[in-house]
């Protein structure tokens, strides 16, 4: 199931056209996606850039075309280079994989290239060689190593958004010399947001949905506003603001998401606002 599927799913199950989600799976991962309904889907872009965690297995003995299972073997490492893998070797090779590292893309991913994603132009036979981008790995903790015809290794990553778990693989089995890829990820963690407390798509979800404040409060800090000045903020006037700095979630008196501002000399400037249809899908 893609992202786009879920999202399908969602607009049927909720009754609403307006859906969207922060951040595509591979279609080969399971685990979190956020999604916004209506007016909430603004929230979206502040969701998008938040760190993330995934479980992930990386198998050691030979790399793929794509960089996880779904992709074609490339040469296959010798039995007894496989065996000679040492488990101090890759928790060295993963600690050169740790911290604000350059890395390159997968070249089937959803970068575009002159306006094409990559994994299209790879489809269509072309040579893609994305360049390395900067990104921060804040750990990567082994869970288990599991040796037979391959070496497969476990392990929980936390990184920023951005990262590609597929290219932590195809860079450990470079390091050891080997080859790696990918053969299972899941999403456990979006900034605040675990997949433990999520709903399934096989659950009523109108229910479970969090309001746009209880989300804005938990990724900003909090102005509390009255109705009146809730009312002005979204008819364009710059009210007055004792909370400093910004994005600056904006909550009226009765718990409704105003907008996010950012203090500017003491008064609000609305960076986006938004309208009551937010809370239609509310039980």
């Amino acid at each position: 199931m893609t992202s786009h599927d879920v999202v399908a799913r969602v607009r049927r199950g909720i009754g609403t056209r307006k859906v969207g989600h922060a951040g595509t799976l591979d279609p080969m991962a399971t685990g979190l996606l956020v999604l916004g309904i209506n007016s909430s889907t603004r929230l979206l872009t502040w969701v998008v850039g938040l760190d993330k965690q995934y479980l992930a297995t990386i198998r050691l003995g030979f790399a793929t075309t794509t960089d996880d299972a779904e992709g074609e073997a490339l040469d296959t490492a010798t039995s007894g280079s496989i065996e000679a893998i040492s488990d101090d070797a890759i928790t060295a090779g993963l600690a050169r994989l740790t911290g604000d590292i350059l890395q390159r893309p997968s070249s089937v991913s959803a970068i575009k290239v002159d306006g094409k994603r990559a994994y299209a132009l790879v489809r269509a036979g072309e040579e893609v060689d994305l360049p390395e981008r900067p990104v921060t790995v804040s750990s990567i903790d082994i869970l288990d190593i599991r040796r037979g015809a391959y070496v497969d290794v476990d392990v929980v990553v936390n990184c920023s958004s951005g990262t590609y778990i597929r290219a932590i693989a195809r860079d450990l089995g470079e390091i050891l010399q080997v080859g790696g890829h990918l053969t299972a990820l899941r999403r456990t963690r979006i900034g605040p947001f675990v997949v433990d407390a999520a709903s399934g798509l096989d659950d009523e979800l109108a229910p479970s949905m969090l309001k746009p404040a209880a989300v804005a409060s938990e990724l900003f800090p909090v102005a509390h506003l009255t109705v009146t000045e809730g009312a002005d903020l979204g008819n364009g006037k710059r009210i007055p603001i004792t909370v400093e700095g910004g994005p600056i979630a904006a909550v009226d008196d009765e718990g409704r998401l105003v907008g996010l501002v950012e203090n500017v000399a003491g008064k609000a400037k609305v960076l986006v606002n938004f309208p009551r249809d937010a809370e239609v899908a509310e039980p």
